[in-house]
């Protein structure tokens, strides 16, 4: 499939007093002659929770897999906490924590004896197997082998593993697929609760909803590139739709361009006369604005 991209980028608020724990400064990772991610520039303060967003083939993987340490930069460079991320690994590696997309516990442990295993990894108090199993409510299921949860229970378990260690910043690559409505409320709410503790949270989802309901700001990629960068208000703002459809007393349905003067001031009239039997205003739709600024669906 082939896209073009539009750019749309607003810089966070200069007067914010928190210096930022993550600097993504040109990145550029590039596999063979294909370039996956094209100067990249991001920077990601405590207690924000940040999406990053695009479709296939965006470079959204690419950048994460250079956050955890799977792949160097190609160029530019990134720092966690003022380190750099290719000098300094072995200081940032203790400082973050992933929920990777791809569940890869061990089967036959139970939930835990995963958590165990993983808090004497990361010299974590054991204290926090029990804390963070009631946190993503698997308490009772503790004792029963992962061979037996459900999909859901297996993301959340994820979760938890991610945060034995209380990470200064969380990555996480679509945290709440698989989950029931309550699941995600849950996950929301451990979210919301780490923003508050000035933790960063880096997040990759296909829920637009998602995307609107906690994330303070959005960044959008688009072969490689960052084409826009914003709070969802702001984008909702930028690219509703200012339309309103209308149908009149004699049946007739119109669509009113908002924006067009001539056009407001015939509806104005319409409404003046009583003519107007019913108005719905067109709700703004974050996949819409996706298409507007990548050229293609978000799936």
């Amino acid at each position: 499939m082939t896209y073009s991209c539009r750019v749309t980028v607003s810089t966070a608020p200069e007067s914010d007093p928190l210096p930022p724990i993550l600097h993504i400064d040109d990145l550029v990772v590039r596999y063979g002659a294909f370039t996956a991610v094209d100067r990249l520039n991001l920077e990601l303060r405590p207690g924000e929770l940040f999406g990053l967003l695009g479709p296939n083939g965006a470079g959204k993987s690419s950048t994460i897999r250079v956050l955890i340490g799977q792949r160097q930069p190609t160029a530019g460079r990134v720092r966690v906490a003022g380190l750099d991320i290719v000098r300094d690994w072995h200081s940032i590696k203790p400082l973050f924590g992933y929920v990777p997309d791809r569940e890869n516990h061990f089967e036959e442990f139970t939930g835990l004896e995963n958590l165990r295993f993983f808090a004497d990894l990361y010299r974590a108090d054991r204290r926090r197997v029990a804390e963070c199993l009631a946190m993503v409510e698997l308490s009772e299921a503790g004792n029963s082998s992962v061979g037996s949860y459900s999909l859901g229970m297996r993301r959340k378990l994820l979760l938890a593993r991610a945060l034995l260690h209380a990470p200064r910043i969380l990555y996480l690559d679509e945290p709440t697929a698989n989950l029931d409505i309550h699941s995600v409320e849950v996950v929301h709410r451990i979210l919301r609760q780490l923003m508050r503790e000035g933790v960063t949270v880096l997040l990759t989802t296909h829920n637009m909803k998602e995307v609107e309901e906690v994330c303070d700001r959005v960044a959008i990629l688009c072969k490689g590139k960052l084409v826009a960068l914003d709070s969802p208000l702001a984008l909702r703002q930028r690219h509703a739709e200012r339309k309103a459809d209308v149908i009149l007393d004699d049946g007739r349905r119109e669509v009113v361009d908002l924006e067009d003067v001539a056009q407001r001031g015939r509806f104005a009239e319409a409404v003046s006369a009583g003519r107007v039997s019913s108005i719905q205003t067109r709700e703004f739709d974050f996949h819409d604005a996706f298409l507007k600024l990548t050229g293609t669906r978000f799936d």
